[in-house]
């Protein structure tokens, strides 16, 4: 439970390198340690936190270790700990892998070469998944295995060596869609010690209400269960309330049309089955509707099937409040821009709602601005706040449109005045886009050139656009900011080499070589000449430690 935290205070600095507090801190009595507090998403402002100051979450970190504690201070200056929960982020390579790492994510989820709903992403392989789990661990980070395809008989055997390979690897656990392959897991993990691998049950095996997460944990050890993304906050509500199974929600990214993963348009369409990982995306195109046999007009609403983006940062508290374990971002496809934006942003909207401060309080314009120009198609919170078509697929575009800069108010050669709506900056090498309700494919764009204003220039030359057919009236959307770009790739880069502790084992008797192992890596070496007898200094574990301390 929250417990208060008791807490005397005096100026130090951690080991991060940032001002910060170290605290003493005792819970109910016990002490657990010296922390550090660093206030969180500060880099250089120090606020004392001590009882009479001012409220915020800070994250603490456990001197010797690399765990952490988030702390919260109340409107009266006292100080709670706050509840864990999981921020689980995607990644399509190592580059997304370190961004989700460097942060915040507490874990993250991944595809390999077979078995996996996003075949076009570039994937990891079984070859490189023991070093993925060794840097992800040395974080204190955990690693899901996304194996969330319908599984052939023919291929079981396969698949069932693969989660051998997954298990030795150190994987900490698999989300998986297929019932068969789930049962066949369930009944290893029961039967076979070694088999440490979580079974999460996928998003595509529609686990929708309370009875369906009775049925599956009938006949499943599921470790966590991601809910199916249509349902409403009271939906997930009457969910916690009625299972055991921690459950997961995502919180962030693309919505589709159907009931996740059992989309056949696809594979009608192209012979491309959503099920087995090559979704074709045939939701995202334009389309005509034709009634009676009339065509039936529709202006710029030609993307009839495609949702915006879901984006429910400010529905977190109530998720929290709930009891929602893990808070699960879309997007193995994305950017390593995007794995940075996207989880610095929900890190600071979860710890805030767990330490019962306002998420604005925490989560800044700027963070929401990131949020829409690394990928958007518009925002809105999905299913959560019940069901609403309209607002939820508008029809207007089926592709990454980023932040609506305004209104086209004149326009000249080489020029055009806005009105800004949205506090949307602009800059010189800004991409863009003009929106004048037309075909998408046929839509024009370029960089700006020069801003005077409201007044925006671009290269005569260079951008190509054809001036007759801008017109007032029209939107500008801002499609890329190159200073953000390079803001968060330096945030993807900002990780801390972790230290790994090293367990060496140290045998050896004179006239035989001294031999060091390390069990941990499975290695070991010996010394080149045979070991002596001590005339005068012995050696000793004090010694040993002491010199191979050395190696850092």
């Amino acid at each position: 439970e929250d417990r208060p935290v008791h807490s005397m205070a005096q100026a130090c600095f951690c080991e991060r390198g940032r001002c910060a507090v170290e605290y003493p801190v005792c819970l109910a009595d016990s002490c657990v340690g010296t922390l550090y507090v660093c206030p969180r998403g500060e880099e250089t402002e120090l606020r004392a936190v001590c009882r009479g100051t001012e409220k915020g979450l800070y994250r603490l970190y456990v001197q010797g270790n690399r765990g952490e504690v988030l702390l919260g201070v109340t409107e009266d200056g006292g100080l709670r700990r706050c509840f864990s929960r999981e921020l689980l982020a995607p990644a399509g390579d190592m580059d997304c892998a370190r961004a989700a790492v460097a942060n915040g994510a507490d874990a993250i989820y991944f595809g390999l070469d077979r078995f996996n709903a996003r075949l076009r992403a570039n994937n990891f392989t079984l070859d490189s998944l023991p070093e993925l789990m060794r840097f992800l661990h040395a974080h204190g980070v955990k690693g899901y295995v996304t194996m969330n395809t319908l599984i052939f008989t023919s291929e079981l055997a396969d698949a069932l060596s693969y989660l051998g390979h997954l298990n030795a690897a150190g994987a900490d656990g698999v989300i998986v869609q297929d019932i068969g392959l789930a049962r066949c897991l369930t009944e290893w993990g029961r039967q076979v010690p070694g088999m440490k691998l979580e079974l999460h049950a996928s998003t595509q095996m529609t686990l929708s209400s309370p009875d369906g997460l009775e049925f599956a944990s009938g006949f499943l050890d599921l470790k966590q269960a991601v809910l199916a993304r249509e349902l409403s906050l009271k939906e997930i509500g009457q969910c916690v309330r009625h299972t055991d199974i921690p459950l997961e929600v995502f919180v962030h990214g693309a919505l589709c049309v159907a009931y996740s993963g059992q989309c056949l348009t696809s594979e009608s369409l192209g012979q491309r089955s959503a099920n087995r990982g090559e979704c074709a995306q045939a939701c995202r195109l334009p389309y005509s509707l034709v009634v009676a046999g009339k065509a039936v007009p529709l202006g710029e609403r030609r993307y009839l099937l495609s949702p915006q983006d879901l984006c429910a940062i400010d529905r977190i508290p109530d998720l929290v409040r709930m009891g929602v374990k893990s808070y699960k971002i879309e997007g193995r496809l994305k950017s390593p821009e995007y794995v940075a934006a996207v989880p610095a942003a929900y890190r600071k909207g979860l710890d805030a709602a767990c330490a019962g401060i306002p998420v604005d309080e925490m989560v800044t314009v700027r963070d929401r601005y990131a949020l829409q120009m690394v990928f958007s198609r518009g925002f809105s919170t999905g299913w959560l706040d019940g069901t609403d078509h309209p607002r939820l697929t508008h029809g207007r575009y089926g592709k990454k449109r980023g932040a609506y800069a305004g209104v086209i108010m004149n326009s000249g050669q080489g020029w055009l005045d806005i009105r800004p709506e949205g506090g949307i900056p602009l800059a010189p090498g800004d991409g863009f886009v003009i929106d004048a309700g037309e075909d998408r494919n046929e839509e024009q764009g370029g960089r700006i050139w020069k801003v005077q204003r409201n007044r925006l220039f671009f290269h005569g030359k260079a951008s190509r656009i054809d001036w007759s057919r801008v017109r007032p009236g029209q939107k500008l959307w801002k499609t890329d900011d190159p200073a953000l770009n390079a803001e968060l790739k330096k945030m993807r880069e900002h990780l801390l080499e972790a230290s790994v502790p090293l367990h060496l084992t140290c045998t050896g008797s004179a006239g035989e070589p001294l031999t060091v192992s390390c069990p941990e890596y499975g290695c070991s070496v010996q010394s080149a000449q045979p070991l002596q007898t001590a005339e005068k200094r012995p050696l000793t574990p004090e010694a040993l430690k002491q010199q191979l301390g050395r190696l850092g």
